[in-house]
């Protein structure tokens, strides 16, 4: 991204905008800007001024998609190392007691830590910080924001990521610092785990899973058998199987996942079968008499525009009518959503429909979002897990 872009370009806010800003929410939405704001290039860092020509913040200005700008500041003092420093210093103040049950933590999460569209994860042990900036006019200060990280945490290694959908991003996964690893070591709890930053989903692994993946293992599930579905590298499964399964199915449509997990999340008590399929396809098949204590059901997102959303709720009902067959009397159906365009509420009926409106599943609980991906605003809530547990 070019320096001139970095120069904030004035923007006079409409009244829509201007209340938004004042309310703290980090999103300027496109149907709330002037016309004006088309002039502005994809990715220009902008000044915006009140109807009084009063500086009242900085943000990021992109042309696509329902977010107009980001807002990087409040107030008239410009965006640098001295202004967010301090942010990212707080952000990890919060996660100081996380790493007494693991090394592989996500330093900066975008929006809810004040560093708009940056997120960092960190895999201590390694030395490895992996960083990923998901708007146009980012990629400066997502580099910039990983560095802070690393010297902070005396970190040797760090590897930029490209943006899920490109535009002006790097191409390719590269080492900004250090060499690019195939493989990071890392642990939660007493488990051992890797993560794939060159080729694996986000920084390589799933962090966010992390609260999930403690409640599984600090169960009792002597005996068990697990079907994990969606299960990627088996990180689930293998929290499982220190919980005492003695069966785990990982079930997902990457080769390369599931080899990565058949050669490193094996662990455990459990005997572990790895299965390449797509799970919609795959499941229906599934003999009906083939019953587990555990099911878990973690599908990817399906949706980037809210117009997709009646189509995926679709979906996810069919799935979880074909995955209640398969939970043994008094097991648990553990269901996951993963997108922000799913209301919590809609998930949550979504999901108890399918399993029968309450006639045969309870909802036992719902897990919180881990102290390293905070949920700053409504649109940040994004990660929804329910424990359904059959009365049959």
């Amino acid at each position: 991204m070019t320096r001139a872009l970095r120069t904030p370009q004035r923007y006079q806010l409409t009244k829509h905008a201007l209340a938004i800003v004042e309310s703290k929410h980090p999103w300027i939405f496109r149907d709330q800007l002037s016309t004006a704001a088309a002039a502005l290039a994809d990715g220009q860092w902008v000044a915006l001024y009140d109807g009084s020509n009063k500086l009242v913040a900085h943000g990021v200005y992109q042309s696509t998609g329902a977010v107009g700008i980001r807002i990087l500041t409040r107030g008239p003092e410009r965006p640098s190392a001295a202004t967010l420093g301090p942010v990212i210093d707080a952000a990890l103040a919060k996660r100081s007691e996380l790493w007494a049950e693991t090394d592989g933590v996500r330093a900066l999460h975008g929006e809810s830590d004040g560093i708009p569209g940056v997120v960092v994860d960190v895999f201590r042990g390694a030395s490895v910080a992996v960083v990923q900036a998901y708007a146009p006019g980012l990629f400066a200060l997502a580099r910039w924001a990983a560095r802070f990280v690393a010297d902070r945490l005396e970190l040797t290694t760090i590897i930029e990521k490209p943006p899920k959908r490109g535009r002006g991003g790097p191409e390719r996964t590269r080492a900004l610092r250090g060499t690019l690893p195939e493989l990071v070591k890392f642990t939660e709890g007493n488990r051992a785990m890797v993560a794939s930053p060159a080729t694996g989903q986000k920084s390589g692994t799933f962090l966010d899973l992390r609260g999930l993946r403690r409640d599984l293992a600090q169960s009792d599930f002597t005996g068990a058998r697990v079907l994990d579905l969606f299960s990627y590298t088996g990180g689930l499964g293998l929290a499982a199987s220190v919980a005492g399964a003695k069966e785990v199915w990982h079930v997902d449509a990457s080769e390369a996942a599931l080899l990565l997990g058949e050669a490193h999340h094996a662990g455990g008590a459990a005997t572990h079968t790895w299965i390449e399929a797509d799970v919609f396809e795959w499941l229906p098949e599934l003999d009906q008499n083939a019953k587990f204590e555990i099911v878990i059901v973690d599908p990817p997102s399906m949706t980037s525009t809210m117009d997709q959303v009646p189509r995926v709720l679709a979906a996810y009902k069919k799935l979880y009518v074909a995955a209640r067959r398969h939970v043994a009397p008094g097991g648990l159906l553990i269901a996951c959503c993963c997108t922000s365009r799913i209301a919590r509420h809609e998930f949550r009926k979504a999901v108890g429909d399918a399993l029968g409106g309450g006639k045969g599943f309870d909802l036992e609980r719902e897990l919180p979002a881990e102290v390293d991906h905070p949920v700053g605003f409504p649109q940040a809530d994004y990660l929804k897990i329910l424990v359904f547990k059959s009365r049959r």
